[in-house]
């Protein structure tokens, strides 16, 4: 089918508003109604989505789909995806169903504002993935604070509100330095479209500035340790559908981030930082597995285990080749799924006991034997088992990493082992043991609306650990360009300054001594 005449892309970013304006108009009471219009809503955006996918030319290393509308003065409306950002879109269109799915029975209260929270956070986030204008994306990026916060503070747990805030306020901060940097960037080049700023060349000393303040927004949003601490809290807090969402996709925005703005516009500042970052990526991947392993909450723990696993992610990216980016963007989407069917696992027992606390379970394979095997899948899967598609991107990262620094490399792989203690203690600890707590003796395994939700995440995370190929070829072209592109960029810095240091160096160099007069 051929789509190229259609506004694809801005009918997939807005069409979940639309069902949201159609949810408004509906009677609070009409429960049934608003759970169905925001399911149907979900469904027919994730099947527009895979024409997107369909039509995409894996080739092309440029953007594709490109839309361009007049909007305020020099800011335009433009949207387009490359294989750097196209997999995200159909990742948030594929997860949203499932997470109105998960909220069909836990979600009681107020499930209309619910179901609209969901769907305006839909538009917003695939709007990220597509924009191609500064203000457009900052518009999108920031947008999506709202409805999440909104998620987390109404229908959270018992510390709801500090959880909402704390998010709120550590992704905000960091975001008003993007913003100015992004006006100096305007005044710069004189325009905001990405393409364009793609392609022009900041000075050096102008980059450094810029990178930092989008490596603040962006180092929240993975989040990187130090600033890591709002995620914890945030997980534990949010009802499990939201929790999905945030480890799915909104922990990619700043993966992506970095993909389309800091390597490609600031590369002489990303080849400075990258010893910081690999730094920083290695302590979260060991510090932060090893606070997993003593966590009581199942949340928590996995939610220190995104950590960890988003550390691969910034390791993989700075590694500037495109083993480490392809590496990269496959964790990111893998851990999109695997860490979204461990939340959703999490959720699946919570709907029956209303606790989280790994001690109150234990043995219930003998009441849940389904379950336990879904959760032994994905549980393997977070270990990065081959086999599992968590092994495809922690295996590309680490190759790339090894031969970018050796030490980083040796660090990250006692990751892997550290993330095995805490996943399968995890597991150990619920599935496994006596069933002797009274509560645990009428449990019900997993029901036909549940499988519905954990099916298509076990059978993705199978195939891509056996076939990852439809997401390396969709990438392929695309981060190629760009490590060409860094490559390129660093060596003129480079030359450049070996050529002020020559030239310094012939200025004060002595003058020849004068031949002495017979």
């Amino acid at each position: 089918m051929d789509i190229s005449a259609a506004p694809i892309l801005s009918i997939v970013t807005f069409l979940p508003l639309v069902g949201a304006l159609f949810i408004a108009l509906l009677s609070r009471d009409a429960v049934q109604n608003i759970r169905y219009t925001a399911l149907w809503t979900t469904l027919i955006t994730f099947a527009l989505s895979l024409l997107i996918w369909i039509n995409f030319d894996a080739s092309n290393a440029g953007f594709q789909f490109v839309e361009e509308r007049d909007w305020l003065g020099p800011i335009k409306y433009k949207m387009g995806v490359d294989g750097i950002s196209m997999l995200f879109v159909i990742l948030t269109t594929f997860l949203m169903p499932l997470c109105i799915l998960a909220s069909w029975e836990s979600v009681e209260k107020r499930v209309k504002e619910y179901m609209i929270a969901f769907l305006v956070l839909e538009t917003l986030v695939i709007g990220v993935f597509c924009a191609l204008d500064l203000v457009l994306f900052y518009v999108f990026f920031e947008g999506g604070l709202i409805p999440m916060f909104l998620i987390i503070g109404v229908w959270g747990g018992a510390r709801r509100v500090y959880a909402s805030f704390k998010f709120f306020l550590y992704t905000f901060l960091g975001s008003v330095l993007m913003l100015v940097a992004m006006m100096a960037m305007y005044w710069h080049a004189g325009t905001t479209d990405i393409p364009t700023l793609l392609t022009t060349t900041f000075p050096s000393d102008m980059q450094f500035w810029l990178w930092l303040a989008f490596f603040a927004s962006f180092a929240v949003k993975m989040p990187m340790w130090p600033v890591h601490t709002w995620l914890p809290d945030a997980h534990v807090e949010a009802p499990t559908a939201g929790s999905v969402i945030l480890a799915g996709i909104l922990l990619k925005l700043g993966g992506y981030g970095f993909l389309r703005f800091s390597l490609p516009m600031f590369p002489e500042a990303s080849a400075t930082f990258a010893p910081l970052v690999f730094g920083l990526s290695v302590i979260a991947i060991v510090a932060t597995s090893l606070i997993a392993i003593v966590q009581e909450d199942m949340k928590k723990l996995i939610a220190y285990s995104s950590v960890a696993h988003m550390g691969f992610v910034t390791m993989g990216i700075f590694t500037f080749s495109r083993q480490g980016i392809d590496g990269a963007i496959f964790q990111m989407l893998s851990h999109g799924l695997i860490s979204s069917a461990l939340f959703l696992c999490v959720g699946v027992v919570y709907d029956r006991l209303h606790t989280r606390e790994i001690k109150a379970y234990g043995g219930i394979v003998e009441r849940m034997p389904i379950y336990a095997a879904i959760f032994m899948l994905f549980t393997m899967g977070n270990v990065g088992l081959p086999g599992t598609s968590g092994f495809v991107g922690e295996f590309l990262t680490l190759v790339a990493a090894f031969k970018a620094n050796t030490l980083v490399a040796v660090i990250a792989t006692s990751g892997v082992i550290f993330s095995a203690a805490y996943a399968l203690y995890l597991y150990r600890q619920v599935v496994f043991g006596p069933l002797e707590k009274p509560s645990l003796k009428a449990l019900a395994d997993v029901t036909p609306r549940e499988i519905a939700v954990l099916a298509p995440l076990v059978l993705l995370t199978i195939f891509f650990g056996f076939y990852p190929a439809p997401i390396l070829d969709v990438t392929g072209a695309s981060v190629e360009a760009l490590a060409q592109q860094i490559a390129g960029a660093t060596e003129t810095a480079g030359e450049a300054a070996a050529g002020a240091a020559s030239e310094a160096a012939g200025e004060i160099a002595p003058a020849p001594a004068a031949e002495p007069t017979p």
